[in-house]
């Protein structure tokens, strides 16, 4: 066991230390990713943390408070966040492709260049939405709220 620190993404500050099982010369990105994990497990609140450039991919984050985390650049292919709160979240470039995004919070949130391929986004709020640039070919978009999103250079062939 190796404590890791998480840090907020607008203080750089310590926001928590996780336990996490881990060889010490692990990629940064796994870290992360394991970090995430623990804290989901013990009700740590990630709202406001720097997470970017961690390997989430197939992470159970379902119900998860992520509200204004920076998630740029990170992986979270067939992740399940449903019912996640991420308002106001940087998600910048971010492979959600084959992602649960079913029912999640994603007002005023920058997706920017997001890879969301076949992702499930029904009934996702995406009010003021970024997804300039975004992929979302084949995605479900049943239901979804974009009032006010940007989808300029949006490719949304085959979507729903």
């Amino acid at each position: 066991m190796i404590k890791f620190d998480i840090l907020n993404r607008f203080t750089g500050e310590v926001q928590f230390t996780a336990e996490i099982d881990c060889d010490e010369n692990a990629r940064r990105s796994i870290k992360l990713g394991l970090s995430v994990e623990w804290a989901i497990k013990n009700d740590v609140n990630l709202g406001g943390a720097d997470l970017r450039g961690a390997d989430l991919r197939d992470v159970n984050l379902r119900g998860a408070n992520l509200l204004d985390v920076n998630l740029r650049d990170v992986s979270l292919r067939g992740a399940d966040l449903g019912g996640a709160d991420l308002r106001a979240a940087d998600l910048r470039d971010v492979n959600l492709r084959g992602a649960d995004l079913r029912d999640v919070n994603l007002r005023d949130v920058n997706l920017r260049g997001a890879d969301l391929g076949g992702a499930d986004l029904r009934d996702a709020d995406l009010r003021g939405a970024n997804l300039g640039g975004a992929y979302l070919g084949g995605a479900n978009l049943g239901g979804a709220y974009l009032g006010g999103a940007n989808l300029g250079g949006a490719y949304l062939g085959g979507a729903y």
